[in-house]
């Protein structure tokens, strides 16, 4: 069922992971798509494989924590397909590991750069063109890290906090012109990142997390793309500044 079809869909972060499960699952729904990513290779080869299969789509290179780059996005986005329903705000980088002493504000600005400020940029320049429509849905990525605390990610973590604020704060003003805002956490997920934490000298650590998990395994991407696609498709008309945690059951323990 083509849920999306005739509409216009925009995610960060779509060259691999979360990101690129969540282009392929709007485009499978009808849309026309736009991924947009720092890594230009992997964004035109992503774009030019769904095209293949006859979808729409169009690359994008962008950096979200450059302002005038996301800025330029939203606007190709719009003078491409006419207009832009639903977004996916997904671009997300980890902190480098340490103590909160021994961070350093060079990683500290790197990762609130694209967590936190490319978020809040990418839904500021989404909005101004949801508004004239008086219509859209917005889904922010926040994680787990955005409702718990985690050793040595204090800057993850305050950035995934921050995207929560941001998205329930923005719902509110939002809601009554016709656009919704949400939020999804996910947990425990196989991406490109859980394997570079493993290239890192991480596994042991992911391990312990994942005994933890209730599901007892790690979740796939498709799973959070499937709730990203239901938030912004009208069946979620009624779910405004919504945090939904997709975790296995980790959280709740």
């Amino acid at each position: 069922m083509q849920i999306m079809k005739g509409k216009v869909a925009l995610v960060t972060g779509a060259a691999s992971g979360l990101g690129l499960a969540s282009a392929k699952a709007f485009a499978e729904a009808g849309a026309s798509v736009v991924l947009a990513d720092y890594h230009e290779k992997a964004v035109y080869a992503a774009a030019e494989e769904l095209a293949s299969k006859g979808y729409k789509t169009l690359a994008v290179v962008c950096d979200v924590s450059d302002d005038i780059q996301v800025e330029a996005m939203v606007a190709k986005t719009v003078s491409t397909f006419g207009r832009l329903d639903a977004a996916y705000n997904n671009a997300g980088v980890q902190n480098a590991l340490a103590d909160a002493a021994d961070q350093t504000r060079e990683d500290f600005d790197r990762v609130t750069g694209i967590n936190l400020r490319g978020v809040w940029s990418c839904m500021k320049y989404e909005l101004q063109q949801m508004r004239k429509q008086a219509s859209g849905a917005i889904v922010n990525c926040s994680s787990i890290g955005g409702i718990l605390g985690g050793a040595q990610r204090g800057t993850y973590h305050a950035a995934k906090h921050g995207v929560i604020g941001l998205t329930k704060s923005a719902a509110l003003e939002y809601a009554s012109q016709g656009i919704r805002i949400n939020t999804v956490c996910p947990g425990l997920i196989h991406t490109a990142m859980a394997d570079e934490m493993i290239a890192g000298g991480q596994k042991e650590a992911l391990d312990a997390m994942l005994k933890t998990v209730p599901v007892g395994r790690l979740g796939r991407p498709e799973e959070i793309a499937s709730a990203v696609l239901f938030l912004c498709s009208d069946a979620a008309s009624l779910i405004v500044g919504h945090t939904l945690v997709i975790d296995g059951g980790y959280s709740i323990q």
